[in-house]
C-alpha cells in the first residue's frame, strides 16, 4: 500500500544536497516545480511538497546520511509531544516529518517578530522532557526553534544521542534575558546575525568564555549595551 508522501519521493531524487566545511549550510543543486525549500542546515535541507503539503522532507547530504536512522530513532524515543515534529518514515537519503508552520527564531530576529518569554519557557520544558526520555538536548539554536502562535517547537533532534553540553541554548537564553529588549520588534540585519554566528563558532575553537564573546559583540555593534 502506498503512503501519502510517496508522490514526493521521485521529485526529491532530482535534488542533490552537499555539505560544506566549517559548519556552513549545505549547498542545494537541482529543483522541482512541486517542491519548495523551507529550511537549510549544516547536514540537510528541508522541503515541502505542494502535492502533499502536510509533510516535510529532510534531505541529507551524502556524507551525512548515517544520521538518518539515528534521528529517526530519536523521534521514536521522544514519541508524541507538542515540543517536536512527528517522524513518519525514513528513506535512504531523507526523513519524512510532519510539516510545521511558523518562523524560526532566526527569522523572527530578521523580521522584527516579537519572541515571547513563553517560547523560551517552552524550550526549557522541552529540554526537561528530552532528559526524561534518556536523551541529551543539544544543538538548540535560532534556526532549530520555530515560533508557532507564541509557542516554541524544536525541529532538529539529530544530536540528542551525543554526550556533553554545547551550551548553545544556555548562551542564547542568557542573551535573550540580558539584551533582547534592545532589539525587540526591530529587524536585525542578516549580515550582523551571520557575523555573530561565525564569531560564536570561532569562540569555541579559541576556548574563550561567553562573557568574553559578548564583550566583543558589544564593542563591535554598540546595539546591545546594558542599561
Amino acid at each position: 500500500m502506498n503512503n501519502k508522501w510517496d508522490i514526493a519521493i521521485e521529485p526529491l531524487s532530482q535534488i542533490n544536497v552537499t555539505s560544506n566545511s566549517n559548519n556552513e549550510p549545505v549547498t542545494i543543486c537541482g529543483s522541482h516545480d512541486s517542491l519548495r525549500c523551507i529550511g537549510v542546515g549544516t547536514d540537510a535541507a528541508v522541503f515541502q511538497s505542494l502535492d502533499v503539503p502536510g509533510f516535510a522532507f529532510k534531505l541529507y547530504a551524502e556524507d551525512k546520511k548515517a544520521k538518518i536512522k539515528i534521528e529517526e530513532e530519536v523521534y521514536n524515543i521522544l514519541g508524541q509531544s507538542p515540543f517536536f515534529s512527528t517522524c513518519f518514515a525514513s528513506y535512504d537519503n531523507c526523513l519524512v516529518l510532519s510539516y510545521e508552520a511558523g518562523q524560526t527564531l532566526f527569522d523572527c530576529l530578521l523580521q522584527g517578530i516579537h519572541i515571547p518569554k513563553q517560547a523560551i519557557k517552552d524550550v526549557e520544558d522541552a529540554r526537561v522532557y528530552v532528559r526524561e526520555k534518556g536523551l541529551n538536548p543539544r544543538d538548540i539554536h535560532l534556526k532549530n526553534i520555530l515560533l508557532q502562535n507564541g509557542r516554541a517547537k524544536l525541529i532538529d533532534v539529530s544530536e540528542y544521542v551525543q554526550s556533553g553540553n554545547d551550551f548553545r541554548w544556555e548562551h542564547l537564553k542568557q542573551a535573550y534575558e540580558e539584551h533582547y529588549h534592545i532589539v525587540d520588534g526591530k529587524s536585525v540585519p542578516f549580515w550582523l546575525i551571520e557575523t555573530i554566528r561565525k564569531w560564536y563558532n570561532r569562540r569555541k575553537k579559541n576556548d574563550s568564555s561567553y562573557d568574553d564573546f559578548m564583550n566583543i559583540v558589544l564593542r563591535f555593534t554598540g546595539l546591545f549595551r546594558k542599561e
